[in-house]
Order: C-alpha cells, then sequence, then structure tokens
C-alpha cells in the first residue's frame, strides 16, 4: 500500500475526529483574525455602542426580521409547486421556520434544518426524493438570491469595500456585478433550453421554468435584503445610499460562514463582516451583537415555545390530529439548540466584566467566597448544558432531569455572581418551556451511553472558544501575572474569568479523558442506514415482522451486499436482536458473528429475541442458550376454511357481527392519517379498559408515524369504526400478518372474530401462503418433571398464570383460526447473564402509559410498503 492510500485509510478511519479538528482550527482562525481586527476597541466602547440602540432601530430590526422569516417559508411553497405537491401553509411554514431556525444557529444545514424539514414532510406523505428535491430547490433559490442581489449591489454600489481597496476604480467594481448578474441568468433559463431535470446519482429533481425560476430568486433576493437590512438598521444613522457596499460584505460574510461550516458561523461571520464594512468597529461589533439576538435567538426562542406550548397541550389533552405528534417530534431538537444557546450565554456571562453598581449591591446580601464560587458554578452549569444538549434531542429522560435540575441550578449562580437577573430571567424561560415538553422525554436509554455526533462536539467546543475569546478580548489591558489567579475582590472579574476558565477546561479534560476510557455501547453504529438501503433486503423478506423495523426504535446491521439485516436495540450491556435476521439467509451467520463481535468490544452480550428454528443453528453456533418462547399461530390460506364442525363458533360470531350491522374495509396507507382521529379514540379506549400501556420494539404502538406506513384494516357499526388492526405483508406474498390490534369499548359480539376472518379471506383472495395472528407466549412448552426448571417454571405460569397475563386463554383464541403452530425462541448467554438480558428486554418492550414519539432519527421509508391491496375484498 502507498503512502497515499495509507493516508487516505487512516483518514476514513480517523473522519470524525479530522471533522471536528477542522472545524475548531476554522472557527480558531476566525476568532484570532476578529481579535486582530478589534485590537485596537475597548470594551466599554462595545457597550456604550450597544446601550445607544434606540428602541426605533430594535423595533424596525424586529420587523425586518419577521419579514425575512416569512420569505423563507415561500421557498418551500415554489419547491413544492415544482415537484407538483400541495400541502397548506402551515405545514410548510412550519417546515421552513423550524429548518432555518435550527441551521441559522447551529450550522451543519444538511444535519440539522435539513432534518427538520425531512421529518415534517415525510410525516405529511412526501417520499425522501421528493424531500430531497424540496431542500435541493430551496438551496438553489437562496444561492440564486444572493448572485442576484450582490450583483445588483455592486453595479449601484459608490464605494469599493475596504477590504478590496486594491486601487481599482468603482467602473471595474460596476463591470464585475454585471458579469455576477449574468451569472444569475444560468439557473433561470435552464429549463427553457430544454433541461428538464437534474440526475444526480440516480436522484432526479425537476427543475422549475422560467416563471418560476424567477419568482423564487426574487423571494430569494427579498429575504437576503430583509435580512441584511435587519442588521444595517442596526448601525447608527445608517445612509440608505452606503446599503449597496454593505451588502456585498454582508453576503461574503453569510458565504463564508456557511462554508466554513462553524455552528452558527460564531466568529467568521463577525470578522468578514467588521473586515469588509466601512464604519467603526465598536459600533459593528455592537450591531452584530444585537443582530444575534434577534435574528437567531429570538426566532430560536419563539420556536421553541410555540412547540412547547404545543406539546403540552397535546399531551394534557386528548387530540385527534395527527399535526400535534408531528410538533412533539420536533420540540426537541428545538429545546436542545435553546439549551445550547443557555450554556453559550451562561459561559459569555461568566467571561465578561459584571455590572459594578450591582456588585456592589450583592456585597451587602452575600460574602465574597459565595460570590467567586458561584460564578465558576455558572461557568460550569454552562458548560454541561452544552454537551447535555444532544441527550435532548434523542428525548433522554435523564437528559431531562439533568438539564432541568442544571438550569434551575444556574438560575441561582446567575444571580448571586453578580445579580444578573436577565440572564436569569432567560434561564427560566428555558427551563418553563422544557418542563412544559416534560412528556416528550421518554426514551430511559442511559444518559452515560448517549452518543456525542460530530457536530454536537464542533458546536460545543466552538462555544467554548467563543467564551475563551470573549474573555480575553474583555481583559486584553489587564496585566496577567501568577498573582492574578489569588486575587479575591468584588472588582476582580479578570480573575474571576481565569479561575471559571480553568475549571470549564478541567471539566471538558475530565469529560473527553472519561469517553475515552469508557466502553462505548454504540460502536459501530455511528453509520445511519436508512429504509432505502434496506430496501433489497425487505423485498425478499419471508416474514411480516420485517417490517416492525418502521417502528423507528430499533438500529440496523447492514450485509456487505445488501440484501440482508438485522434490527436491534443496545440496552446497557445487552445487545438485543429483534426475530430472525431479514433476507438472504446465506448472510445470516456473518450478520449474527459481526453484532457479536461489536457487542464483545463494548463488553456487552447479545440475545436474540422470537426467532424460529431456521435461526437455531446459528444461535448454537454463538455459543447462546437456547430457551423456547411460545408458538406462532399461523394460518395456511389454501388449506383454511369455514365449513366443517371445527369453524362454528366463527361462522356464527360472523352472522352475529353482521346482524348488529359490522362492514370490513381496508383503508389505504395514503388514507390513514386523514382516519386518525376515529382510529385514536378507539385506540384510547382498549387501552383504558384493558388497563394497558403502550410497547415497543416487538409491537407497534400508536404513533401516527408508524401507523400511515401501512393499510388499515376497519371494522365500522353505524358508520364508525369500532375496531382496527394495520396490516403488515411481504411483498412476495408469502405472509400476511397484523400488528396494532384494537376496539371500542362497548363493541357487537364476534367483531373480533369477523375482522379476523375477513382479514383471512382478503389474503386469500390476493393469493398470500400464510395468515400470522402472532406469538402466543409460553405456548407448547412442555414442563414435565425432568424438564429443565426454565421450561417447569413457563408451563406452570402457562397454566396457572391467567391471572397475570392470560397465556392460555390467548393461545384458544388463536386455535379457533390456526392451521399450524410455529414455535419461537429465545437465545441468550448463560446463567445470570441470561436473566439479565431479560431484563433489559423487558425494559425495552414496556414503556411509560404515555404515547410513543417516532424514533427521532427515523430512516425514509421505502415507497414499496410490501403490501398492494388498496381496497376492501
Amino acid at each position: 500500500m502507498t503512502t497515499f492510500a495509507k493516508a487516505m485509510a487512516w483518514g476514513r478511519h480517523n473522519k470524525k475526529f479530522l471533522s471536528i479538528g477542522a472545524a475548531l482550527l476554522v472557527a480558531a482562525l476566525g476568532l484570532t483574525a476578529l481579535s486582530k481586527l478589534l485590537h485596537s476597541v475597548r470594551p466599554h466602547e462595545i457597550r456604550h455602542a450597544f446601550d445607544a440602540l434606540s428602541a426605533g432601530q430594535i423595533g424596525a430590526a424586529l420587523l425586518l426580521t419577521a419579514a425575512s422569516y416569512l420569505m423563507l417559508t415561500l421557498y418551500d411553497r415554489f419547491a413544492l409547486q415544482v415537484i407538483d405537491r400541495k400541502l397548506p401553509w402551515r405545514t410548510y411554514a412550519l417546515a421552513s421556520f423550524t429548518s432555518y431556525t435550527l441551521s441559522h444557529n447551529l450550522g451543519l444545514a444538511l444535519l440539522t434544518g435539513g432534518s427538520a424539514r425531512y421529518r415534517i414532510y415525510r410525516a405529511a406523505g412526501l417520499s425522501g426524493g421528493e424531500v430531497g428535491s424540496v431542500i435541493a430547490l430551496a438551496s438553489l433559490s437562496f444561492w440564486n438570491g444572493v448572485i442576484l442581489l450582490a450583483g445588483l449591489a455592486a453595479m449601484a454600489s459608490t464605494q469599493i469595500l475596504p477590504f478590496f481597496d486594491w486601487g481599482l476604480s468603482l467602473h471595474w467594481l460596476h463591470l464585475a456585478g454585471l458579469v455576477v448578474l449574468t451569472l444569475c441568468l444560468i439557473p433561470l433559463l435552464l429549463r427553457h433550453f430544454g433541461l428538464e431535470t437534474v440526475d444526480i446519482g440516480g436522484w432526479r429533481t425537476p427543475l422549475p421554468n422560467l416563471g418560476r425560476s424567477a419568482a423564487m430568486t426574487a423571494v430569494a433576493a427579498l429575504d437576503l435584503a430583509a435580512a441584511s437590512a435587519a442588521l444595517y438598521v442596526l448601525l447608527p444613522a445608517p445612509d440608505p445610499a452606503a446599503y449597496p457596499a454593505f451588502f456585498l460584505g454582508y453576503a461574503l460574510a453569510i458565504i463564508a460562514a456557511l462554508i466554513s461550516h462553524v455552528p452558527g458561523g460564531l466568529g467568521i461571520f463577525e470578522a468578514v463582516v467588521i473586515a469588509t464594512v466601512p464604519g467603526d468597529k465598536a459600533q459593528l461589533l455592537a450591531a452584530l451583537l444585537a443582530y444575534r439576538v434577534i435574528y437567531y435567538l429570538l426566532p430560536l426562542l419563539v420556536a421553541a415555545f410555540l412547540l412547547a406550548w404545543h406539546e403540552g397541550k397535546a399531551w394534557r389533552r386528548p387530540v385527534a390530529e395527527a399535526g400535534q405528534s408531528l410538533l412533539r417530534e420536533l420540540a426537541p431538537p428545538l429545546l436542545a439548540a435553546l439549551v445550547f444557546a443557555g450554556g453559550l450565554i451562561l459561559l459569555l456571562s461568566g467571561a465578561t466584566p459584571a455590572e459594578m453598581s450591582r456588585m456592589h449591591e450583592l456585597k451587602h446580601v452575600l460574602p465574597l467566597p459565595f460570590v467567586e464560587a458561584s460564578h465558576i458554578a455558572a461557568s460550569l452549569s454552562g458548560t454541561l448544558l452544552l454537551f447535555l444538549a444532544p441527550g435532548l434531542l434523542r428525548r433522554l429522560d435523564g437528559a431531562f432531569v439533568a438539564t432541568r435540575a442544571l438550569l434551575l441550578a444556574a438560575i441561582l449562580f446567575s444571580l448571586a455572581k453578580g445579580f444578573d437577573y436577565e440572564e436569569a430571567l432567560i434561564l427560566s424561560a428555558i427551563c418553563a418551556a422544557l418542563q412544559w415538553s416534560r412528556p416528550a422525554f421518554y426514551r430511559t436509554t442511559s444518559l452515560l451511553d448517549a452518543p456525542l455526533s460530530t457536530g454536537w462536539i464542533a458546536a460545543a467546543m466552538t462555544a467554548l472558544l467563543t467564551s475563551a475569546f470573549a474573555g480575553f478580548f474583555a481583559y486584553k489591558h489587564v496585566a496577567y501575572s501568577s498573582s492574578l489567579w489569588w486575587q479575591f475582590s468584588l472588582n476582580g472579574d479578570a480573575p474571576r474569568f481565569l479561575r471559571a476558565l480553568f475549571g470549564t477546561a478541567v471539566l471538558v479534560a475530565g469529560l473527553s479523558l472519561w469517553r475515552l476510557l469508557a466502553p462505548s455501547s454504540r460502536a459501530g453504529v455511528d453509520k445511519t442506514v436508512t429504509f432505502d438501503q434496506l430496501g433489497r433486503a425487505l423485498a425478499a423478506a419471508d416474514h411480516s415482522d420485517a417490517f416492525l423495523a418502521f417502528a423507528g426504535d430499533k438500529h440496523f446491521l447492514l450485509a456487505d451486499e445488501g440484501d440482508a439485516f438485522l434490527m436491534y436495540r443496545v440496552q446497557g450491556a445487552n445487545w438485543i436482536v429483534m426475530g430472525d435476521p431479514v433476507g438472504r439467509e446465506e448472510r445470516w451467520a456473518d450478520l449474527l458473528w459481526k453484532l457479536r463481535e461489536r457487542a464483545d468490544a463494548t463488553q456487552g452480550r447479545i440475545l436474540l429475541y422470537q426467532i424460529s428454528a431456521a435461526c437455531l443453528p446459528f444461535a448454537i453456533d454463538l455459543g447462546l442458550s437456547i430457551v423456547k418462547y411460545g408458538e406462532e399461530a399461523r394460518v395456511e390460506l389454501a388449506a383454511f376454511s369455514l365449513a366443517g364442525p371445527q369453524a362454528k363458533s366463527l361462522r356464527h360470531a360472523e352472522r352475529r357481527a353482521v346482524e348488529e350491522g359490522a362492514t370490513f374495509a381496508i383503508i389505504p396507507a395514503a388514507e390513514v392519517e386523514q382516519h386518525l382521529p376515529g382510529l385514536r379514540t378507539v385506540s384510547d379506549e382498549w387501552l383504558a379498559a384493558k388497563k394497558q400501556r403502550e410497547k415497543a420494539f416487538s409491537l407497534g404502538s400508536f404513533d401516527p408515524a408508524y401507523l400511515t406506513h401501512f393499510p388499515c384494516a376497519v371494522v365500522r357499526v353505524g358508520g364508525h369504526i369500532v375496531a382496527f388492526a394495520n396490516i403488515l405483508a411481504t411483498p412476495n406474498r408469502a405472509e400476511m400478518s397484523v400488528d396494532l390490534m384494537r376496539h371500542a369499548r362497548d363493541v357487537p359480539y364476534g367483531v373480533m372474530d369477523f375482522l379476523f376472518l375477513r382479514l383471512i379471506q382478503h389474503a386469500q383472495a390476493e393469493a398470500y401462503r400464510w395468515f400470522t395472528l402472532g406469538t402466543a407466549p409460553l405456548s407448547g412448552i412442555d414442563g414435565r418433571k425432568l424438564a429443565p426448571m426454565w421450561a417447569r417454571s413457563a408451563g406452570f405460569l402457562f397454566r396457572h398464570g391467567e391471572t397475570l397475563y392470560g397465556f392460555k386463554g390467548l393461545r384458544n383464541y388463536k386455535a379457533k383460526f390456526a392451521t399450524h403452530w410455529e414455535p419461537r425462541y429465545i437465545a441468550g448467554p448463560r446463567g445470570m447473564a441470561f436473566a439479565s438480558g431479560m431484563t433489559a428486554l423487558h425494559q425495552i418492550v414496556s414503556r411509560p402509559a404515555r404515547t410513543k414519539e417516532a424514533h427521532a432519527n427515523t430512516p425514509p421509508v421505502p415507497a414499496d410498503r410490501g403490501y398492494a391491496a388498496s381496497s376492501s375484498p
């Protein structure tokens, strides 16, 4: 292997660390440039300029910000028109607002704003390719708007930017503007000259016609004009004639911030504006700080509070709108960004001088050691909030509890370190929004095992760099010496900053060392596998339980050939596989051994749940202990008939249900969303009557993001839905089954029998081979005297445990239909480790009594959902 090849291999292996290092390097360069640009500026000059901002300037900036975000919604409207998809304004406005709010504050637009758009539009029925087209068309509009407005600004400018003053005349600038303006025409005329679509790696995006392309470019230009004007009006005595030159500097700043991939463009945006825009540097920086608050943080706060309010309303009062679940899905990422911003505020506050008048008032209330300790504690709290925010994004209940505790403590620290009541109010508002959204954070995955993505690490470290820069800039005229560390006084802002900086550095180093030495239960799972990648394996699936992958609560291990995968969850040290691997059987052994090796590398162990006899040889090769779990009730459709004495009870139930007015229908997947209110009513009644709560992993739950992937069989009486079951079916027609089965509290006799009969008859008509009614736990285990202890215990529970679960009754009910019983097994480690694995399994299958949300990183769903029929038989 050549040196270059070795270097490339090393780079691929260390891609995450290289990405973080590159982002931090660019951020450091930007902050270094900003420091040099502000070399002659004193901190008090910035404060005076900030205090000089008038209410009229702030009001104008707020109005222009609102206009800019309104224009942003039109990006998506025109993009949807281009792909010929109609959605209501509230849907694409929510997608646009949340997407741009997240990407403005965190950067990495495709990972933050792009993922928000993806979740909203997927829930609205768009395919993955259509969502990609919307994002691509919106990006094209934005960049063409930049080109258009930059060209016009260059042609209209009456001055050359200081940074580019190389002795050239204005004529050259005007000529350059004309050239740039002609570039704007290229995207406008692409379709006019016959190019109707762009094909990138098999993904096709239609291009807008000339009129629509011009409208999209005009909208982008208006958005950029409003966004830049929101900053311009914050400058002292802004001259309209100087606006074109100002916009050129602003355009360069946003381009530099975007291509740098520094989170939020921190330091980069400010450095480019100060370097290119003429004017007093202290006044420019004050305007930039106010702009950060008005255009970036304020919309984030508004978005988080709106979604938190919607979330609290949805959880505290039953609502039958599918949109509420979408809002609940978007609240965590926005609240995570808000908590991140709160941590940055604490760090910046600890790095800048306190208000002396407040400090002198504080000395009569609190002793100096308490003030000093509060200052350090506030900075440490801010640091921890930066690293807890990703846990909120993943909906971890541990992250919620820790974040709430830190925010409450930070409120007290903010008041105690300098009576920063403004800071305390902001933190209180964040804490209130978080508390109002409490039900969204339901996942019980260990917070200690939560991975930190490259983007979040880069964002956190950039925030720490920014706070350090702010501190050294604020105290750049202080004579640093070793004695400074030990100076304790009310006026000792610089020593307090140094001690807080040291404490933060120690905390970050400790966290890094702990993460480095601790085994990671997510080893090898950092690569996202989408359902588009699973399509080949799903198309060859022989068992319908493969489509439980759509529940969004599992990880996937994909074969290198792409034609097989297995799905699993990690709970503590237990890696639990759901069912047999899916796809070509010759890949199963390799997949299981790969997972076993990954688990072993993290000091973990694997457990295979509800596997079939076909998977037993592989489980034995892995050295696992085999335990029979129960039997799956299967109906061989070719042999099923209602004739004969054995089907007498079914015929009776069917006749009674029909006499009561029961009718059967199958709702196509595309129409399930509009029936969700009626389905939810039935589901809520069933849960309340059975005193049950939603389950996960091996079962689906009443989650709109899950239910809308599949057709749904319903029984109506008097025009109202009284029972339903979502349908899972393999594309090769090997098997059909149901997952979520629920009925209303008061239903006519025989309704569920009627539902199953009609489904079985429908599967027969569609030429499926098998219909499965699911597994009967502990069924078929013969607990004889000489049988193992687990078998004797299982047999005893099956015979005498009706009050606990109803094992025997469930088997008897399914036996009315079943023509064949197929055993299911659990394979796991031996001894006490098996008991630990079963406990972990119970934890991931059980859940709190609140509705489960779709997984935060739910991958796209394939167009072929494995079910072709769209009407009732």
